[in-house]
């Protein structure tokens, strides 16, 4: 069983910055990967960025935030973290944390991420 806490989101103007943390309990060895989702209000749910869980730590993001999103992993305390640089009003979003992989996966209870124009 993992358990993921996310935190840091907020209401920020646009141009601003956050930083969202996730915490896992629990071993996450076994996944391929730990990263964010998002979903704005009537949309899907899509990928933001993640990080590879094995040894080489490759880490994806999604076009729309490239350039501007960075996520990165703290091994030693099992956390990856987004530092979410020039939001936008498009950014609005609740996030979500998650493992993933051929296992499984597992989701946070998501923050909410608030960009006013």
């Amino acid at each position: 069983q993992v358990q993921l806490v996310e935190s840091g989101g907020g209401l920020v103007q646009a141009g601003g910055s956050l930083r969202l943390s996730c915490a896992a309990s629990g071993s996450i060895s076994r996944f391929n990967a730990m990263g964010w989702n998002r979903q704005a209000p009537g949309k899907q749910r899509e990928l933001v960025a993640f990080v590879s869980i094995s040894s080489d730590r490759s880490k994806t993001y999604a076009d729309s935030v490239k350039g501007r999103f960075t996520i990165s992993r703290d091994n030693t305390k099992n956390t990856v973290y987004l530092q979410m640089n020039s939001l936008r009003p498009e950014d609005k979003a609740v996030y979500y944390c998650g493992v993933w992989g051929s296992t499984g996966a597992y989701w946070g209870q998501g923050t909410q991420v608030t960009v006013s124009s």
